[in-house]
């Protein structure tokens, strides 16, 4: 039994794993040449292949250090100088947006400097003057890299990215971590500065900043900003008894003519992997209150970290279970339909085993994801849930499975096993000859027990199958979930995918418990030949569309190349078994009929507009006028005083389509969607994208359907739940506009492109 699971085991890892591997794999690299010195190299990085369609390209400048020496953040402290890139000629650049990560806090000699060591990377957005055309730098790093003495760096580098798709490259993932470290707002990750004041009499010569969490702290610290002049000592820590709160008291040294009281300072705030950043002014009673970026079923975390893994196991139990009833998870209703209605009159042992069997199979298969996920994240690869549908090598085994069960159903093809699997039995409720299905009084002449499959391997891989073909779909509490496991490392992510399996399985695991509840089932007769077609027609139906997720990412050239060669293979298994006369015609012509439809769509796709002119020239009232989207815009968006709504979908979500068809394509959303002040970004993650894994990240999420609202009340996004409604959506953007909510909404005028930049 331990050899026949092995078998089980390596076919699950070679269909789970040869896709991941194909989805680490960087089709291509774009850097400069290193300068190398003997205390630092340094070189230009790109996370895109080409510059692509869109206005910007993300950049990326990163040192390497020798041991034991740093450079610089954008304010030094007490000593030194950030590092600089002078553009000496360029091509094709406007200019350029610098980012910087958190830095590290170096205290010697009671002189305070930030920076970082050993190596770092800076994001840098690259505005182009002409989209689509190869830009072209040469420019010289100017740098100040400091141990026991500190050496001025100078550093020539020349880069040049080429015109072409915008894809992922070898430093996609390196950049993209960087600028996961670069301090956002404080919404959502339940810190808070809940005051600054003014510390010392008879004048004031220390500031105390008062920090709330939603959770203990561990080492909080704080670094400020302020006009030329001011410098600020190490922070003094007093904490409050539950450690949720702390006061980081600072000294300061001053100009002579400079005051503390109702000084302007920016505040980055620091507590392990948890930093943000904002605005303050001195001694005014300054408080905020951490904002929330979670949807709905998020839950804070203001509680002990055995309160918190409780939670945690309770919420992605339920987030598993509620994935049950996703649209995600309709297409593979015919495999969950069959393997129930085959049990009509069965045994309740054999019930029992076989359900046992299809929920070990769930958890297995988010075992095996759980492993994947931590691998590529040990690596330094983006993670996400449901990936492995980016990949074309994925997808296309997906189809050759859901055609050969469509096939099976049908009675069309009566697939041969390998021995040591002819040994256990027929494979499962759905792969096997179609004579699985028998009739009672077939059953009771072979002495089955009413037709019922022994297959223990056939249920646990059927098991795995829901569970591969479930993942596209994000849920209510599945996000929270999977945010705090993403987020954290392998025990978290170990932990909550084996709990979202059995949350997964739960239903299955029910009727093992009570075999009754499908024992009053008829039992399988004639009647099942018709609903082996119908279910059989759902399975065909969800390999056309993973037929058309295929010619998005490849094109209709590979997609038609593809369909010939199952269309080949279809034909020589019916030669092979000798029903060339009515099979052969059946597969060739529907998947021509495949192919022509999907190549159709696929060529017809609606794209969001880059230009004006042609989003308005396509606007209806039916129709939201969608732009790229491009996250380096928002925040000049939000400034204007403009509403900005993002839609992360992909055309592998099922429920991203749901969404749009129920709510975002309806009239009233759709109208407020075009309205004068509201932007309406899409952003199509289809394929695999670092900029839209990053932005989803710096929510906490890692799945989609995603959607924020941005605006002049809520800069830093306010997230929507998975599942949209009409009510959410508009007041989200009610919300996000405040007072300029009252803006006209109809769509009559639209701003001109210059203006989104």
């Amino acid at each position: 039994m331990i050899a026949r699971m092995a078998y089980v085991w390596l076919f699950l890892s070679l269909a789970i794993f040869i896709p991941m591997k194909a989805m680490s794999a960087e089709p291509s690299t774009s850097a400069s040449d290193w300068a190398t010195t003997r205390i630092a190299d340094i070189r230009l990085v790109s996370a895109a292949a080409g510059a692509g369609s869109a206005a910007s390209v993300p950049l990326g400048l990163q040192f390497k250090l020798a041991e034991g020496w740093k450079i610089y953040w954008r304010s030094p402290g007490d000593a030194g100088f950030p590092p600089d890139l002078e553009i000496k000629t360029a091509e094709n650049l406007r200019h350029l947006v610098w980012q910087w990560p958190v830095p590290q806090r170096f205290s010697l000699f009671g002189l305070e400097s930030y920076g970082y060591h050993d190596e770092v990377v800076f994001p840098i957005t690259a505005h182009l003057s002409e989209p689509g055309e190869p830009l072209t730098i040469d420019a010289v790093v100017h740098a100040l890299v400091c141990s026991e003495i500190c050496v001025p760096l100078d550093a020539a580098l020349s880069f040049t990215l080429p015109a072409g798709p915008a894809g992922p490259t070898a430093f996609t993932q390196l950049v993209s971590r960087y600028r996961s470290r670069v301090p956002g707002g404080a919404s959502g990750i339940g810190l808070s500065v809940a005051k600054i004041d003014t510390v010392g009499s008879p004048e004031p010569h220390s500031i105390a900043v008062t920090v709330a969490s939603d959770q203990p702290l561990g080492a909080p610290d704080v670094f400020i900003e302020a006009e030329t002049g001011y410098t600020f000592d190490k922070p003094v820590l007093e904490f409050s008894p539950d450690r949720r709160s702390a006061t980081l008291t600072l000294s300061a040294s001053r100009p002579k003519t400079g005051s503390l009281q109702a000084l302007p300072v920016t505040l980055t705030v620091v507590d392990g992997d948890r930093f943000f950043e904002t605005k303050a002014i001195v001694g005014t009673g300054f408080s905020t209150v951490a904002g929330s970026n979670s949807s709905a079923g998020d839950a804070p975390l203001s509680m002990t970290s055995f309160e918190v893994w409780v939670t945690m196991v309770g919420i992605g139990l339920l987030g598993g279970l509620i994935l049950n009833l996703m649209p995600c998870v309709l297409p593979v209703l015919s495999l969950k339909l069959l393997g129930v209605l085959r049990y009509g009159g069965v045994e309740r042992r054999l019930i029992r085993r076989g359900f046992l069997a299809s929920a070990a199979g769930i958890v297995s298969c988010f075992l095996l994801l759980a492993a994947g996920t931590i691998l590529l994240k040990q690596a330094g690869h983006a993670v996400g849930w449901g990936i492995q549908f980016q990949q074309p090598l994925f997808l296309a085994a997906m189809i050759v499975l859901l055609a050969g069960f469509a096939a099976n159903l049908f009675g069309w093809l009566e697939i041969p096993l390998p021995a040591f699997l002819g040994r256990l039995g027929a494979l499962g409720p759905v792969v096997g000859t179609p004579s699985n299905i028998q009739t009672n009084s077939q059953a009771k002449s072979q002495g089955d027990g009413g037709g019922y499959s022994h297959s223990l391997l056939g249920h646990f891989l059927t098991g795995a199958f829901v569970a591969l073909l479930a993942t596209p779909c994000s849920a209510p509490f599945l996000g929270t979930a999977l945010g705090f496991a993403l987020a954290r490392g392998p025990v978290e992510i170990l932990a909550i995918f084996i709990t979202l399996g059995v949350g997964l399985a739960l239903p299955y695991l029910l009727v093992a418990a009570r075999p009754g509840l499908v024992r009053m089932l008829p039992r399988p007769g004639r009647w099942m030949d018709h609903m082996r077609v119908v279910l059989g027609i759902g399975l065909l139906v969800t390999a056309i569309w993973l037929l058309s997720v295929i010619a998005v990412q490849l094109g209709t050239v590979w997609l038609v190349a593809m369909t010939t060669l199952l269309a080949a293979a279809g034909l020589l298994l019916a030669l092979w078994k000798g029903r060339s006369t009515w099979i052969a015609p059946t597969l060739s012509g529907g998947l021509a009929l495949a192919v022509l439809m999907i190549g159709g769509l696929a060529e017809h796709r609606p794209q969001p507009a880059n230009d004006v002119s042609i989003k308005t020239a396509r606007l209806s009232h039916t129709e939201v006028a969608w732009i790229n989207f491009e996250p380096a815009n928002l925040a000049s968006l939000v400034g204007e005083g403009r509403v900005v709504f993002v839609d992360v979908t992909a055309d592998w979500c099922l429920t991203c389509k749901v969404n749009r068809s129920l709510v975002l394509d309806q009239s009233e959303v759709t109208d407020r969607l075009n309205g004068t002040d509201v932007v309406a970004m899409r952003a199509d993650w289809t394929k695999p994208d670092a900029r839209i894994a990053a932005y989803l990240a710096s929510f906490g999420r890692y799945g989609i359907p995603f959607n924020a609202a941005y605006g002049p009340e809520a800069p830093q996004g306010i997230a929507l739940p998975e599942l949209l409604t009409d009510t959410v959506v508009l007041d989200a953007l009610e919300k996000a506009a405040g007072a300029a909510g009252t803006v006209k909404q109809t769509a009559s005028v639209m701003p001109n492109r210059a203006a989104l930049q």
